[in-house]
């Protein structure tokens, strides 16, 4: 009989499997929703909001340039200590469709994560933020 190997679980914050296996998939093609406190955060390190962020009918997203995130260079994140929330909890995020907190199944190392009650109460409240009325920064 096989023994089945234990993967080391890693906090989603610590971003270990992402860089362990050089892996940046989840910012291809973002959707990556901004709070004003992710506005604020990257503002005061000096980027311009047109620099980095757009305005949908939703509110403000991360800004992609050639299908990747803008802040995106050589499968590292450029701004990794100042990322927005959503990028921090990933791939924890919400299914509409089941009304609660999962691991995107796009992240092919989402098993390598553990998910703690902490983070989950952080994407409620990142949620709640996203959902009041986003000021304009332009």
């Amino acid at each position: 009989m096989k023994e089945k190997r234990r993967v080391e679980k890693h906090r989603l914050q610590s971003g270990s499997p992402c860089l362990k296996h050089n892996c940046a998939l989840c910012c291809f093609e973002t959707e990556m929703p901004l709070s004003q406190s992710d506005i604020k955060k990257i503002l005061k390190r000096g980027h311009k909001i047109d620099e980095f962020a757009v305005k949908t009918k939703d509110g403000w997203q991360l800004k992609n340039c050639s299908g990747r995130c803008v802040f995106l260079a050589e499968n590292r994140c450029r701004i990794y200590d100042y990322r927005p929330e959503g990028c921090r909890l990933y791939p924890l995020v919400f299914d509409e469709n089941l009304g609660k907190p999962v691991m995107d199944k796009i992240c092919p190392y989402n098993h390598e994560f553990d998910v703690r009650k902490e983070d989950i109460q952080k994407l409620e409240r990142l949620l709640a933020e996203l959902q009041e009325k986003q000021s304009c920064f332009t």
